[in-house]
């Protein structure tokens, strides 16, 4: 009894205390509810299926059929592309002899981003939506083939050919 006598139920340490996992928010929660629908339903909706099925350009790239016939093949080829003109930037650093196009800014064609380009559909021309359009065979005017049907149609005697009762002829 001596020995429970002489401990205390005092806390030795200071206020105030330590919190931890059980008490800092509280008591622990159950489990959230889970998604509405199960993942390989969902996995069917934008925007999942939508990221899971467009490649990027580093991925397309790295495809088996991938072929860029501007690419250059080794070093040579990496130096010919290079933009260095010996007269006009005498004795530059060696990386500065090797800048590309594409570091420079300059037109060079190809894609080097996943970015959509704005198309700008022209102005019709006159502001009326008629297009012109060609033939692609040149056919015969006096073709009576290609002649709207008509009862004065070339193919009658100068186009007003009268039955003898006077009406006209259909064809």
């Amino acid at each position: 009894m001596a020995a429970q006598e002489s401990m205390s139920t005092r806390d030795p340490y200071s206020f105030p205390r330590n919190q931890n996992d059980d008490n800092f928010m509280g008591q622990l929660r159950a489990e959230i509810a889970g998604y509405q629908k199960p993942t390989h339903l969902a996995q069917n909706d934008d925007p999942w299926n939508r990221l899971n099925t467009t490649c990027t350009l580093a991925s397309s790239r790295r495809e088996i059929y991938h072929h860029d016939p501007v690419a250059p093949k080794d070093s040579l080829d990496f130096i010919l592309k290079s933009k260095y003109n010996h007269h006009q930037a005498f004795l530059k650093d060696h990386n500065e002899t090797l800048y590309q196009p594409e570091t420079l800014g300059v037109k060079h064609g190809r894609v080097l981003k996943n970015r959509e380009q704005e198309v700008i559909v022209p102005v019709p021309y006159l502001n009326h939506p008629l297009s012109i359009s060609s033939q692609k065979k040149k056919e015969s005017i006096h073709s009576i083939e290609n002649a709207i049907e008509s009862p004065h149609s070339a193919g009658t005697n100068g186009g007003y050919s009268r039955k003898h009762d006077g009406g006209f002829y259909c064809t």
